[in-house]
C-alpha cells in the first residue's frame, strides 16, 4: 500500500508539558531544594566556563523555561507572560536562597491553562473546518507572539488543529486512492465523511496526548526547570533526573535486541542522534541521524503516537526480540512523513569496532579503515579497543602491499581521548596530538611518545558534519602536520569540549537520589592553538552533503561555548606530499564539474529551503497543490545519492579465513562492501588517494 511522504506531522509540536493532578505547589519539597543548592555550587565551581547568577543569567532562565512549557504559544497569553517576567531579574537571587516562586507560579498557571485548552481543542474539532477560506499558519513559533487574550488564543488552537486535521485528509485520501486501486469495485469516501475521519483522528491524538501529560509525574516537570538552569551554561551540560540517568550511556558491550539507535528527547520529540554501526537501522539505510521518530507500530496493531512521550517509554515500544518488525513513522530532513519498517535484530559491539578493506585501483591497492567511535573498556584492561585494533588493521592491510590508506570518521561522534591520540601517533614519529586545557589551569599537551611509525605512506582522512569530538582531534592533528588530506564535509561538528557525569549525591549526602549532571569540565585545542570549538575542522577539499546548509553543527546549538585560541605546541609540519597542493585542486576541480555532486549540492540547498518553510494554507485547494510540488521536488531528487564507481572492496586475508567459518561475518562484510561501492564520497576519496606522493626527502621510522 503506497502512503505518502509529504504528509505533514499530524498533531501539534508541543514541548515536553508536565501536569500532575492533584499536586499542591504552595511547598516546595525540600529536595527540589536540595537539588537547586547542589547543582548552582557545581556549576559555579567546576564548570569549564562558569557564568554568574546575576540579572542577565536571571532573565535568560525565565525566557527560556517559558519557551521549554509553552514554545508554541498554545498555553499562555501576554498576560500570563506579564505576570512571569515581573520575576525575570529575581530569579538568580531565588535559586541563591533556593526559591522556587518563580517555578511555581508558571506551574501553576500552566496547570490552569492545560485544563482550559483541553476543553479548547475538545470544542473545535467538534465542528467541521471550513476549508474554503484562505487563511495560513506560521510554523515559526519564535515568529509569533503570545495571544492578548483567550480570543486569539482560541484562534490559535483553532488554526493548529485545522492544519493538523489537514495533514490526516491528505493521508485518508492517499489510503483511498490506493484501495480503489486494488479493488475496482470499491466505492471512495466522501470528501465530508474523509473530513468527519480526519477531526476524530486529530482528537484522538491530542486525547492520548493528554492522556500522557498526565501521567508524567514531579521529577519530569521540575527537571525541566533545572535543566533551564544547567543549559544556559552550554549545550552539553545537563541535569540527568534518576529515571534519565539510568538511560544516559548505555553500555553497549553486550548484546540488545532492538533497531540499532540512540535516541535523544528535546521537547517533544523522539530523534535519532545515532545509529549503531552493523546495527538493524544502519544495515537498511532508511532512517539517519536527525530524524525524529512520531508514530511507533507493532505487527498487526495501530500506530502509537509517541509525540510527548517520555523518552524511556518511547524506547520500551521501539525495542523488542530479534526477528520482529517494527514500523517508525518519521519526520525526514526534508520535512517529508514517511513509514519505515524494520526487522529488529540483536545489535553486537563488534559491529562498533574497527572493520577495513582493501579497494584496488588502476592495478594498485589501496586500504579503508572504518572507525565508527574511539571505544575502549576501562574496567576491562585486557579488553579491546580502537587504538590497538587500528594498529592491527594497519599491518593487516600493509600485508596485502596497500599504496595509500583511507580513513573514513563519517559519522564519528568521538569517544576516548586516550585512543586518539595512540591514533594520531600511528602515523608520525612522535609529537603533540591535542592540547587540553581546565579551567583557570596552563593547558597541558597530549604527546605521542612511541617513536613507532605503523603507516608512512599516503594517508587520508574523511569526514562530515557529525564528525565530533575525538575525531575532530585526529583530523586536525594530522592535518596541522600536513600528514593527511582531510576530506569531506566543509567543515566538522565543532565540539571542543569535554563532559563529566557527575551523580550529585557524591557531593551532598542526601538519602534520596538526586539524579546526575552532565558537566563541560575541558576544552581541546589543536596543536597549532586554535580550538575545535565551534570551527570544527575545516576539510582541505570540501565536498557537497545533503547536511551543507541545514543548521547541525555545534554553532547551532543554544549557549555554545566560544571559539578561542592558546599558543601552539612544539611541533613542525611536514612537506609529506610532494604534489599536495595539486592533487587538493585536482579534486577540487573534479567536484566542481560532477554533475552528481551539483545535483547533491542542488539538493542540499532545497533541504534548506523547505525546512525554512514556516508558513502553510490552510485552504484545502492551496494545501493540496503545495503538498504536490513538495513531492514532485522529492521525486526530482530521488536518485540523489545512487552512484556506481566500478570499484571493488574485499576483506584482509585474515578476515576472509574467518568469514569462511562465519557466514555472518560474511554477510556483514559483503553488505559493508556493496555500501562502499556505492558510495561518491569514498570513490572520490580512493581517487584523491591514488594521486598523493610521498616527498623522498621525509624520513620517518618504520616499524
Amino acid at each position: 500500500m503506497k502512503i505518502s511522504k509529504s504528509v505533514k506531522i499530524s498533531i501539534p509540536i508541543f514541548v515536553l508539558s508536565f501536569f500532575l493532578l492533584g499536586f499542591t505547589f504552595y511547598s516546595t519539597p525540600q529536595k527540589d531544594k536540595v537539588l537547586i543548592g547542589v547543582l548552582r555550587y557545581i556549576l559555579k565551581n567546576w564548570h569549564y566556563e562558569p557564568k554568574d547568577f546575576d540579572d542577565a543569567f536571571s532573565k535568560a532562565v525565565c525566557k527560556d523555561f517559558i519557551d521549554e512549557i509553552d514554545p508554541v504559544k498554545k498555553y499562555f497569553t501576554k498576560e500570563d507572560i506579564t505576570d512571569f517576567f515581573r520575576y525575570e531579574t529575581l530569579i538568580d537571587d531565588q535559586l541563591k536562597r533556593e526559591d522556587l516562586s518563580f517555578y511555581h507560579l508558571v506551574m501553576e498557571r500552566f496547570q490552569i491553562r492545560l485544563k482550559e485548552s483541553e476543553m479548547y481543542y475538545k470544542e473545535i474539532l467538534s465542528h467541521k473546518f471550513n476549508f474554503e477560506k484562505k487563511e495560513i499558519i506560521q510554523t515559526d513559533y519564535e515568529l509569533l507572539e503570545f495571544a492578548k487574550n483567550k480570543k486569539e488564543l482560541i484562534e490559535y488552537w483553532r488554526k493548529q488543529t485545522k492544519f493538523n486535521t489537514l495533514g490526516k485528509i491528505e493521508t485518508l485520501l492517499e489510503l483511498e486512492k490506493d484501495k480503489a486501486a486494488e479493488d475496482s469495485t470499491y466505492v471512495t469516501k466522501s470528501f465530508d465523511v474523509i473530513e468527519a475521519e480526519a477531526r476524530e483522528k486529530s482528537l484522538e491524538s491530542l486525547n492520548n496526548f493528554y492522556k500522557r501529560i498526565k501521567k508524567l509525574d514531579h521529577t519530569d516537570w521540575f527537571a525541566t526547570f533545572v535543566n533551564s538552569i544547567a543549559e544556559e551554561f552550554d549545550p552539553h551540560t545537563t541535569y540527568f533526573a534518576p529515571k534519565i540517568k539510568e538511560l544516559f550511556d548505555i553500555n553497549m558491550s553486550g548484546k540488545i535486541e532492538g533497531i540499532g539507535a540512540r535516541l535523544q528527547q528535546k521537547n517533544d520529540f523522539t530523534k535519532i542522534v545515532e545509529l549503531i554501526s552493523g546495527g538493524p537501522a544502519w544495515k537498511q539505510g532508511d532512517l539517519e541521524v536527525g530524524d525524529i521518530i512520531l508514530k511507533v507500530a507493532q505487527t498487526n496493531e495501530e500506530s502509537v503516537d509517541i509525540v510527548g512521550m517520555r523518552l524511556d517509554d518511547a524506547i520500551k515500544l521501539i525495542k523488542g526480540k530479534k526477528g520482529t518488525q517494527v514500523l517508525l513513522t518519521v519526520k525526514k530532513v526534508d520535512n517529508s512523513i514517511q513509514k519505515i519498517p524494520i526487522i529488529r535484530d540483536v545489535v553486537e559491539l563488534e559491529e562498533t569496532f574497527v572493520k577495513s578493506s582493501i579497494v584496488h585501483k588502476n592495478g594498485k591497492k589501496y586500504g579503508v579503515i572504518n572507525l565508527p567511535k574511539f571505544y575502549i573498556d576501562f574496567n576491562d584492561l585486557n579488553g579491546r579497543d580502537s587504538g590497538s585494533d587500528m594498529a592491527r588493521e594497519i599491518e593487516d592491510l600493509k600485508k596485502e602491499n596497500i599504496e595509500g590508506l583511507l580513513i573514513d570518521l563519517r559519522d564519528n561522534g568521538g569517544g576516548s581521548l586516550k585512543t586518539a591520540i595512540e591514533i594520531g601517533g600511528l602515523f608520525i614519529e612522535k609529537g603533540p596530538i591535542v592540547q587540553v586545557k581546565y579551567r583557570d589551569n596552563e593547558p597541558v599537551v597530549k604527546n605521542d611518545y612511541d617513536p613507532t611509525v605503523q603507516w608512512n605512506g599516503p594517508l587520508v582522512i574523511l569526514v562530515n558534519e557529525l564528525s565530533a569530538s575525538a575525531s575532530e582531534i585526529l583530523a586536525a592533528a594530522m592535518q596541522d602536520y600536513k600528514r593527511a588530506v582531510v576530506i569531506g564535509s566543509k567543515q566538522t561538528y565543532g565540539k571542543g569540549t569535554v563532559q563529566n557525569v557527575i551523580p550529585l549525591n557524591k557531593s551532598y549526602n542526601y538519602p534520596e537520589d538526586l539524579g546526575a549532571v552532565k558537566l563541560t569540565i575541558q576544552k581541546f585545542y589543536r596543536i597549532n592553538g586554535g580550538s575545535t570549538q565551534l570551527e570544527g575542522v575545516r576539510s582541505d577539499i570540501a565536498i557537497p552533503s545533503k547536511y551543507s546548509y541545514v543548521e547541525i553543527g555545534e554553532r547551532d546549538q543554544q549557549n555554545p561555548l566560544k571559539w578561542d585560541k592558546i599558543p601552539k605546541a612544539n611541533y613542525a609540519s611536514v612537506n609529506f606530499y610532494k604534489n599536495f597542493d595539486e592533487v587538493i585542486e585536482s579534486s577540487k576541480n573534479r567536484i566542481a564539474q560532477n554533475q552528481e555532486f551539483l545535483l547533491i549540492d542542488k539538493y542540499a540547498k532545497w533541504l534548506k529551503e523547505s525546512r525554512d518553510k514556516s508558513s502553510f494554507s490552510l485552504n484545502y485547494d492551496d494545501y493540496m497543490n503545495e503538498q504536490e510540488k513538495h513531492e514532485k521536488r522529492i521525486e526530482e531528487f530521488k536518485d540523489v545519492f545512487k552512484h556506481s564507481s566500478n570499484l571493488e572492496f574485499n576483506s584482509p586475508l585474515r578476515e576472509i579465513v574467518l568469514m569462511k567459518k562465519d557466514t555472518v561475518l560474511a554477510s556483514k562484510r559483503n553488505a559493508w562492501h556493496e555500501a562502499l561501492s556505492k558510495d561518491i564520497y569514498i570513490d572520490e576519496s580512493i581517487q584523491v588517494l591514488s594521486e598523493l606522493k610521498v616527498s623522498q626527502n621525509v624520513l620517518l621510522a618504520k616499524k
